[in-house]
């Protein structure tokens, strides 16, 4: 069997994912991406921007662009923090309450099709890995334009 880049398989299986996810939500007009950002919602009242943007692991211009869309088709509302007047949390509003009580299911139901096959222990070893990727990537990153920079001043 070739092997397949690692990369690759990452990438084919995050649209696999979004595809099969985007299909069950297209009744609802919503996208995989929105659909997440409303579960997380769900799972953590009063989130602020920051929180869910790295709660989901988005830039925060990505985030901003999602709840703002979402906050146009009135499924989200933006609220004060009962602690703290500076700060700003993202609340349902009852249309997405509602809508995402129906949809929540699908969330337990992707998560578990995700993860089949797999005991506790490879699924922990698997988001280790995966981590390490991540992590990989920010260090490839980050360093990439530092090497440029040295080679044009060489």
């Amino acid at each position: 069997m070739r092997q397949e880049p690692v990369g690759l398989l990452i990438g084919a299986a995050r649209r696999r994912i979004k595809q099969a996810v985007g299909h069950r939500l297209r009744p609802y007009g919503l996208t995989a991406q929105q659909f997440w950002v409303l579960v997380a919602m769900r799972e953590r009242e009063g989130l602020a921007l920051r929180e869910l943007a790295e709660r989901l692991r988005l830039d925060q211009p990505t985030a901003s662009r999602i709840v703002t869309l979402l906050r146009r088709r009135k499924l989200v509302r933006i609220g004060g923090h009962p602690a703290d007047r500076r700060r700003c949390c993202l609340r349902l509003t009852g249309g997405g309450a509602a809508l995402i009580a129906e949809l929540y299911p699908l969330a337990r139901e992707v998560r578990e099709a995700v993860v089949r096959g797999m005991s506790p222990a490879e699924q922990d070893r698997f988001r280790r890995l995966l981590r390490q990727v991540m992590a990989n990537m920010e260090r490839f990153e980050s360093a990439a334009p530092a090497a440029r920079l040295e080679e044009v001043l060489a």
